[in-house]
């Protein structure tokens, strides 16, 4: 009833602040608010449930950048815990798609560079063969899924500071529909993690 038949689920993971922002209003791109929470247990495991299915990342050029500049340094790292040395891993080996258009060409492995809108890039791929679609905290490339109701499986770790402004991943006039809650986790910190399958 919430997974498309015999299709590739798009699943979206996002850290959201508990005043629902995705980052802080004076410096969009600084997530040190994030790192307390984001090496919880709950956190950690959250994660490992998505990966864990997926064969294929989706990212907006920044998320590329940061996500692929710092997790490789994991691999071998001494004291890096099993559970971020195996998404950092996954995320070197399993196919990428990174959507950009000022990238020419992709300066890492197993990368596809695409320039064309979001929705229909996944349109594409939910055509090709293999397992979850997994979209790695890029807010742009969330919002514009949502926007067009290609969200299959919606992931959250909510994180409990208000950051007292800055952009929200839910805007208004996104399409109507219920969600099924299939999971929840509460952690250290007060760290909250949910997943949430869209009811077609």
């Amino acid at each position: 009833m919430t997974q498309q038949s015999g299709g590739r689920r798009v699943v979206t993971n996002m850290s959201l602040s508990l005043d629902g922002h995705y980052a802080a209003p004076s410096n969009p791109e600084d997530m040190s608010w994030v790192m307390p929470y984001a090496v919880t247990d709950v956190a950690r495991d959250h994660l490992t449930s998505l990966w864990g299915s997926a064969t294929t990342a989706l990212l907006g050029r920044v998320n590329a950048e940061g996500f692929l500049g710092f997790w490789p340094t994991v691999i071998g790292m001494e004291g890096a815990d099993p559970r971020d040395e195996g998404f950092a891993k996954w995320l070197v080996d399993t196919d990428k798609v990174v959507l950009s258009s000022t990238l020419g060409e992709a300066p890492w492995e197993r990368t596809t560079i695409v320039d064309k809108p979001t929705a229909e890039v996944v349109t594409d791929l939910k055509a090709t063969a293999g397992s979850d679609i997994l979209v790695l905290s890029s807010a742009s490339v969330i919002k514009a899924l949502l926007a067009a109701d290609h969200v299959d499986r919606l992931a959250l770790t909510i994180f409990p500071v208000f950051l007292g402004g800055g952009p929200r991943l839910f805007d208004d006039g996104l399409p109507a529909g219920q969600w099924a809650l299939v999971s929840q986790a509460a952690g250290e910190h007060g760290t909250l993690a949910l997943v949430y399958d869209r009811v077609r």
